[in-house]
């Protein structure tokens, strides 16, 4: 796919969605229950869609509070539902419509004190917490948000008692039930009014900023980033977490610049993305050109998505590939913490090779799954799991007792322990990374996104059942053909290819005609480009057959 010509940068008024409009659709458009594009359908992060495009509207999410409702009463979960927003205008309509189906259902609802928004890693560690200790009576939790989508969208995600993301068993049964509401119009479904909601005894108002902020030091060392005395830029890009960054910096005395700090649901402070879309992805350098722009102004400069589940990392060299910064984080953390040998490394296997290096380096085992960070929320939970990352920089870690502190994406510790990192050792987290090739390997990575035709797209079904047999691939011999995440057995819905030096995976998005292709060399852009060339070639051969 082509860059778009004004990627990178600031964001037009003709850019910008119109939000009375997006906001009369939520209420106005009646979806379709007969069209699968205006059904509930939950993809690796939730339920996501637009109003105006009949797919997050008032009865989705009506439909699927009340979905929830029946999946709790099926699993006898019977304690507080944690409830959190975003900085999307849908996320505050469908915060009301959700809250109004909860406590019409007499579910005990916990919401943050100011009624504002809260960070997804926020609800994770919320229910980790409350649930610490309890065998019954536990919570769960929802985080009204589409992540780094464009400001048009929304989403809604689920996270069980374990606190991370619903695993594909629990939201297809959500799905289910909720669609099934939805054609039946809405019957069934016990809602009050939001005046109702708001007086009820059963919304509990927490002091979430001030829990979350003052445990950190359990999981970061807060201290030592304070003496560093670092000079800090902070991109709150107008999400969810301006108020817990500011927060940080007042409790622990850090030297911050908190920049876009305001929730505005145009986002019109932003850079364009690659393809000219308005998207808040901070580990984009489009998207994230503003804060690029000031690099040179500080020893570090970090970002988050709306809803604070992704990290960027900036140092003087440019935005950390999301990749190398997980590989700095494990082999940090492993040097730094406390670990039991027993614990695993997670990683998604479209994730850097150089990770499976820097893991065998410090003697941990490796964990590799498909893509979603639902995978991961089990061994965070119990322990088993010490540090979990995606390629599309998402990570959580246990905290300094090797306890869980989310089972969810954390950016904010993530940016947290670039800090630390550069704290301790005296080199910013890219100079780290530099030390890492030197010992491992130069590790080139890059995913294309190819536009698929219909027929292409149904033909990876076959592939992935049934993946072809390979020798070679860029010079050096095949040494697995996967169509199965060796890490626990699960299907990914395409192929990895692997070597000694490199590899290739490709998948088909779930969401649009196109498949993706991920590649990497240990050996440099050279080696790259030919397993590239030699992926496409072979894939258009598997797709066409």
């Amino acid at each position: 796919m082509s860059k778009h010509p004004r990627a990178g940068q600031p964001a037009l008024t003709e850019d910008l969605c119109n939000i009375p409009a997006l906001m009369s659709a939520y209420y106005v458009n009646e979806p379709n229950p007969g069209k699968a594009s205006q059904q509930v359908s939950f993809g690796t992060s939730g339920h996501r869609g637009s109003s105006l495009k009949h797919s997050f509207n008032e009865a989705h999410i009506l439909a699927i509070s009340q979905a929830i409702v029946a999946y709790r009463e099926e699993q006898g979960i019977t304690g507080p539902l944690m409830l959190g927003k975003d900085t999307h205008a849908l996320s505050e309509a469908a915060f009301i419509s959700a809250l109004e189906v909860f406590i019409g259902n007499g579910i005990e609802v916990h919401i943050q004190a100011d009624v504002g928004y809260t960070p997804t890693p926020v609800i994770s560690h919320a229910i980790v917490s409350y649930n610490k200790g309890r065998s019954d009576g536990l919570a769960d939790g929802v985080v009204i948000t589409p992540s780094h989508n464009p400001p048009q969208d929304g989403g809604f995600k689920y996270n069980p008692p374990h606190g991370g993301p619903a695993d594909g068993d629990v939201t297809k049964t959500i799905e289910k039930y909720a669609n099934a509401i939805l054609s039946a119009e809405l019957i069934g479904v016990n809602v009050v009014s939001f005046a109702q909601a708001k007086k009820s005894k059963r919304v509990k108002k927490r002091e979430w900023i001030k829990e979350y902020v003052e445990a950190l030091n359990e999981v970061v060392d807060m201290q030592v980033i304070a003496k560093a005395n670092l000079r800090v830029g902070v991109d709150a890009m107008g999400g969810s977490g301006g108020a817990y960054w500011q927060a940080i910096a007042e409790h622990y005395a850090l030297n911050f610049d908190i920049l876009n700090n305001v929730a505005d649901p145009t986002f019109r402070f932003m850079s364009l993305d690659k393809d000219g879309a308005i998207r808040m992805d901070c580990s984009s350098p489009d998207a994230m050109a503003g804060v690029l722009a000031l690099k040179d102004n500080y020893d570090l400069a970090v970002g988050n998505d709306p809803d604070y589940d992704r990290h960027g990392i900036v140092t003087p060299d440019g935005l950390m590939n999301p990749n190398h910064f997980l590989a700095v984080a494990i082999d940090y953390l492993a040097r730094n913490r406390d670990w039991n040998k027993s614990v695993a490394i997670g990683k998604t296997l479209v994730s850097s090779a150089m990770i499976d290096r820097v893991v065998a380096g410090v003697g941990l085992s490796l964990m590799e799954v498909p893509v979603g960070f639902k995978w991961f929320a089990q061994g965070l939970a119990e322990g088993s799991l010490a540090f979990a990352g995606e390629e599309s920089a998402g990570a959580s870690f246990l905290n300094k007792a090797g306890e869980a502190w989310s089972t969810d994406k954390d950016g904010i510790i993530m940016c947290l322990l670039a800090m630390e990192i550069q704290a301790v050792t005296g080199k910013s987290p890219s100079a780290y990374y530099r030390d890492l090739e030197a010992k491992y390997g130069n590790s080139s990575y890059a995913r294309i996104d190819c536009q698929a035709t219909t027929a292409q797209m149904e033909a990876f079904a076959g592939l992935a059942e049934n993946p072809p047999t390979l020798t070679e691939l860029a010079g050096e011999a095949v040494t697995s053909v996967l169509n199965k995440a060796p890490g626990n057995d699960a299907g990914f819905g395409g192929i990895k290819v692997n070597t000694a030096n490199g590899w290739f995976a490709v998948r088909p998005s779930g969401t649009e005609p196109v498949y993706k292709i991920y590649a990497e060399s240990l050996t440099g852009p050279e080696h790259l480009a030919l397993i590239q060339r030699e992926a496409q070639a072979l894939l258009d051969t598997w797709l066409a057959s």
